[in-house]
């Protein structure tokens, strides 16, 4: 497991998301059952497991998006940059703003494709026209987008299509700069090219972001992620290096589960 004797990634000093003996509750169901890993720096973090398993519960522990939903409690330790997450004094905001997060099917903002990018940013303080300019365009060529959509930026966001839609989440995602992007089932309503377009974009992003990708496509993990999270019921069953993972798994579910007898 990284940062715990395993460093195929990297020092444990390029941790930027641990996890210490995490529980989440969904009232009375328990729903995530001590939790310890580590998310290396820069880096695709993938994770896989059958669904219900908690692997989007997870995720959402991240940047608290749980703290929404009624009757959840957590206990245990989140860290961002060796920095509680759930801690007393923790700006919630300045979190969300650090670990951005883009969902299964594009959320895609009622408004032209200029503002949805530029919401966040304006939220944070950004007022000059000219700054807010240049964030549009910087954010729109990180994902390759500026070139489709710079003669059109007035138009609404949710006419482009849903491949284009889903890699302008991922700009606005980007647009208030964050640490960490995450990344909830991205391309499981996109086609097989726009797949393709999202995961090299993943692997140009983690030269500049760490991502932590939820996916049922394990093909997709072994294609794109470094480190790879096995969940069951709840569990962390298993977290490696993903060729490792793959290839020589230490735990038989893990084995029985990439092979293909359930899930």
């Amino acid at each position: 497991m990284y940062g715990m004797g395993d460093e195929t990634l990297g020092p444990p000093r390029d941790i930027k998301i641990r996890t210490e003996a995490v529980n989440l509750y969904y009232g009375a169901f328990h729903a995530l059952g001590d939790i310890t890993f580590a998310i290396p720096a820069r880096a695709i973090t993938a994770i896989i497991g059958p669904s219900g398993c908690g692997k989007s519960t997870l995720l959402r522990l991240f940047n608290r998006m749980n703290d929404l939903i009624p009757g959840v409690a957590v206990d245990g330790g989140v860290f961002l940059n060796g920095e509680p997450v759930y801690g007393k004094d923790t700006d919630v905001v300045s979190l969300r703003r650090k670990v951005g997060m883009v969902f299964q099917k594009p959320n895609v903002f009622p408004s032209s494709i200029y503002e949805n990018i530029v919401t966040g940013p304006k939220h944070h303080g950004v007022k000059d026209k000219r700054a807010l300019q240049e964030i549009a365009e910087r954010s729109l060529s990180q994902v390759a987008l500026w070139d489709e959509v710079k003669d059109i930026l007035s138009k609404p966001g949710q006419g482009l299509a849903t491949g284009q839609q889903q890699r302008l989440c991922i700009a606005r995602a980007l647009a208030v700069e964050p640490d960490v992007l995450l990344m909830d089932e991205p391309t499981s309503a996109l086609d097989p090219i726009s797949t393709s377009r999202i995961e090299e974009l993943a692997s140009e992003l983690k030269k500049q972001y760490t991502i932590v990708i939820v996916t049922h496509n394990m093909q997709q993990a072994v294609r794109i992620s470094d480190q790879t999270a096995f969940f069951l019921l709840g569990d962390l069953v298993e977290c490696a290096q993903t060729e490792r993972l793959f290839s020589i798994p230490a735990d038989k579910r893990t084995e029985d589960y990439i092979t293909g007898r359930f899930g």
